[in-house]
């Protein structure tokens, strides 16, 4: 019974020892690099991971070790790092750097680069609006759903109209928050940053707007129909064929059918494109398998590319297409349902 009592106790100490020596290499890992002040000047990117952020920070000399810091942060909390050009010391501890690096208010630029991919969800542009200004998300959202704010947008901007005032919306302004890059200043407002978006689709609106007026669609149904197509394929030398399956469904009375409408009826509940394709029962105004002509609303933030190929549709006769998800990415389309589901057999299995 001694031996087993000496075996625990001294099991107990070398467990308290190497606790109490872990402790010891956390507390001097995330201590200052030196004592002296050095300034070190640091750029972070848009979207740069945290983890990938301590990497640079212990490659550039600024902290002892990217491992102990990420401990740190984590307890902290402070993983939320603000993109930028930073001007550092080393003689701060981990701490100290990692809540300063997490205030935008801190970089020494006042622009930064806000860059929206093409078919990018609203929601999603208002996170990267958080990422890089002191602007949430919530913020962004908000003002985007704001019947005064949208009535004066519609005031201002001849492209929007009363069509973007309805109710069924996930986002209200969804569809006109153009994809570009853009500086904006880090301190600014939902309001100005909007505003900003607007102005890059006023800028395309202006150069599509004689062929919008000749088309048999409104604008907003341009832009919805364009929001399809961009997220049925990035690829701008599909998007024309795209177009011309859904025009030819639609003159020969088919629905649209397509699945990334369900991908956004579903909206919060998407994961991945895999749940579009077995979710075309839900009920939604967005759903074209359920209701016919197109969703209710734009499904994302279209490209001129995508608009460019509502206006002029390839000339084929497809009713149908695939893309080959698992291989190439090519676009196979067809003529035929009986072709379509030896396409589906051949590409998807």
């Amino acid at each position: 019974m001694k031996k087993s009592k000496y075996m625990f106790l001294a099991a107990a100490g070398i467990v308290l020892l190497a606790a109490g020596g872990f402790f010891i290499t956390y507390k001097t890992s995330i201590s200052p690099l030196t004592s002296t002040s050095t300034t070190i000047t640091i750029n972070i990117a848009e979207n740069t991971a945290p983890n990938s952020v301590l990497k640079q920070l212990e490659e550039q000399k600024v902290i002892k070790s990217s491992f102990f810091s990420k401990i740190l942060m984590k307890q902290k909390n402070l993983s939320n790092i603000k993109a930028g050009i930073y001007i550092l010391d080393s003689s701060w501890d981990s701490e100290t750097i990692l809540k300063y690096i997490n205030n935008a208010s801190n970089a020494e630029s006042d622009e930064v680069m806000l860059t929206i991919p093409e078919g990018l969800w609203s929601k999603d542009i208002a996170k990267r609006i958080a990422e890089i200004s002191n602007v949430s998300e919530q913020e962004c959202l908000t003002l985007w759903n704001d019947e005064a704010f949208l009535k004066e947008m519609i005031q201002k901007y001849e492209f929007l109209d009363e069509s973007i005032l309805n109710d069924a919306y996930h986002v209200k302004l969804e569809g006109y928050l153009y994809p570009n890059s853009y500086y904006i200043y880090r301190d600014t407002t939902a309001y100005d940053v909007t505003v900003r978006l607007l102005d890059g689709f006023d800028t395309v609106y202006q150069s599509l707007k004689d062929e919008m007026k000749e088309s048999e669609y409104s604008i907003h149904q341009i832009v919805t129909f364009a929001s399809v197509i961009q997220f049925e394929s990035g690829n701008p030398d599909d998007m024309p064929i795209i177009s011309s399956v859904f025009h030819n469904r639609f003159k020969s009375g088919m629905k649209m059918e397509s699945s990334v409408t369900v991908c956004y009826a579903l909206y919060d509940k998407f994961d991945n494109f895999m749940d579009c394709e077995t979710n075309s029962a839900i009920e939604s105004p967005y759903n074209t398998y359920l209701h016919t002509g197109l969703p209710v609303g734009p499904v994302n933030n279209p490209s001129i590319d995508a608009m460019k190929a509502v206006l002029h549709p390839a000339d084929t006769d497809y009713y149908y297409f695939i893309s080959d998800v698992y291989g190439s990415q090519k676009l196979i389309p067809a003529k035929t349902y009986e072709e379509h589901l030896k396409n589906i057999k051949e590409y998807l299995k």
